[in-house]
């Protein structure tokens, strides 16, 4: 058995306990080299499953864990957005004496999230989830003198305690039906038994799944979490938890609902059918209203979550690619969004040490002049997350709609050309609330000089602008990989 392809879980891991230890050892005035050690440590297992198991599949301790396409997509995606978080952490936590637990708690997040992705058993699944949700909990809360950042991580813990005991209890009914938590033995009984979705247990099942994932994608009505939780969190924290934590719940539901629960299907369609529609929906007008930045980016990422929730609807292979595409450029976009919002608060606070409030509409104004591009690359950010091409926003959307179309002209369905036709102006929608902070950042004369940005922050932010236009000019091995994490559900 090749367990090297697990290096990279195990590089990260070992590297955790190795800043902790450190941490002990050295003083505080060093403890900034905590921040290159993570970024060096997500680099190299960046570069490793780029290399190593994009195609095939290799099981891992009794078939607990596996190593296929669709896990290697959504660890590039988590690795992916720790590095961007990381990168900007260096400014963030500059000089922090606690830098060593909180590098250390945002590596075990993402050794969490990686086990998730990599989950082939629902008991592997729900330990990934903990590992990945009491990591992001205190790191919610990091801020110890931020009662924001206290607020934010009580609610946090508070509901994502709830949701994990609705996903247990649903995973407990499963076990209950077939007698096995293995996700292909729970598939195998269902094919040879061909349970209906006339089975109470199995609707009840269905029921508790579908909360407790949609608690972790914050699908609405599921999502009463994520506004106080991204607001109050520290801007690169919101980053992760909007770009990466809540890809966990999209991953798992992949596995279970598409792959276990085939059984029942056709429930689980009509369900995120009518969750995807409230979700976009509900968010985006939400959004509109917001003056905090980091509030309407909350929203923002609740109709990401509608948009990609389609991908349960049709269930077919080009729109789960869709909605793993969507996954992936959201994740660029939103982190790159976040630690953009870092930077005027950073701004803010230069001007003003006992300012509150800084990620208030008010103090983009004249941005464009102020930091130039850190306002150049949320206005490209923006127009991604709007579906404007060429970007990663565009591609994912245009996959995923387009499937959806496509599977409606073949059912010649009228619900699903509805459902298609309400995303697509919720797409446009959004234009409106993106392009309020877009006029703020240009056409507003600044409130103050121009600043240095910080050169972490700077980084950061580019490779997310690199990543979101890089995916929508040379799409095609992007839309690849899609196909390939696709096919491992065996969706038609």
């Amino acid at each position: 058995m090749n367990f090297t392809l697990l290096l990279p879980e195990i590089l990260l891991t070992i590297l955790a306990f190795v800043i902790i230890l450190m941490g002990l050892l050295i003083s505080d005035k060093s403890k900034n080299m905590f921040g290159y050690l993570s970024a060096a440590g997500l680099l190299a297992s960046l570069v490793y499953v780029l290399g190593n198991g994009m195609t095939g599949k290799t099981n891992f301790f009794y078939d607990s864990l596996v190593i296929d396409p669709l896990s290697q997509i959504f660890k590039l995606i988590f690795i992916i957005v720790s590095l961007i978080a990381v990168i900007a952490s260096i400014e963030y936590f500059k000089n922090n004496r606690n830098q060593d637990e909180y590098y250390a708690l945002l590596l075990l997040s993402t050794v969490g999230m990686m086990v998730v992705a990599s989950a082939n058993d629902l008991i592997a699944l729900f330990v990934g989830f903990e590992l990945a949700s009491m990591s992001t909990y205190v790191l919610a809360g990091f801020e110890k003198k931020n009662p924001a950042s206290l607020e934010a991580a009580l609610k946090y813990f508070i509901i994502g305690s709830i949701s994990s005991a609705l996903m247990l209890f649903g995973m407990s009914l499963i076990y209950g039906i077939t007698g096995s938590t293995n996700i292909p033995a729970i598939v195998e009984f269902f094919r040879i038994t061909h349970l209906s979705a006339e089975s109470s247990l199995g609707i009840l099942a269905m029921i508790f799944l579908v909360a407790g994932f949609g608690f972790k994608m914050a699908l609405v009505p599921f999502h009463m979490w994520a506004p106080d939780t991204y607001e109050g969190s520290p801007s690169v924290v919101s980053a992760l938890l909007a770009a990466g934590s809540k890809k966990m719940g999209f991953v798992a539901a992949f596995r279970v609902l598409i792959l276990a629960l085939v059984a029942i299907k056709v429930d689980i369609q009509y369900t995120f059918a009518i969750l995807a529609i409230i979700t976009m929906t509900y968010g985006n007008v939400v959004a509109i209203s917001q003056r905090s930045i980091k509030r309407m980016l909350a929203y923002s990422s609740i109709a990401q979550a509608g948009y990609i929730s389609l991908a349960f609807v049709v269930m077919t292979q080009m729109s789960v690619a869709g909605g793993v595409l969507l996954a992936l450029g959201h994740a660029l976009m939103k982190g790159g969004a976040f630690i953009a919002v870092a930077v005027v608060s950073y701004m803010v606070l230069n001007d003003n040490k006992n300012a509150k409030n800084t990620d208030d509409l008010g103090n983009f104004a004249g941005l464009g002049k102020r930091a130039p591009i850190t306002a150049l690359s949320l206005f490209i950010f923006f127009l991604a997350l709007a579906g404007i091409p060429p970007s990663a926003g565009f591609i994912g959307k245009f996959v995923l709609f387009y499937s959806v179309m496509v599977e409606a002209a073949s059912q010649a369905s009228s619900w699903l050309l509805i459902i298609v036709t309400i995303a697509i102006l919720n797409s446009a929608l959004s234009i409106y609330y993106y392009a309020r902070v877009i006029r703020y950042m240009y056409v507003l004369p600044p409130n103050g000089e121009r600043i240095k940005e910080p050169v972490p922050y700077v980084i950061a932010i580019l490779l997310a602008v690199i990543g979101t236009i890089g995916i929508g000019l040379y799409p095609e091995p992007f839309i690849q990989m899609a196909i390939n994490a696709a096919q491992v559900l065996g969706v038609r």
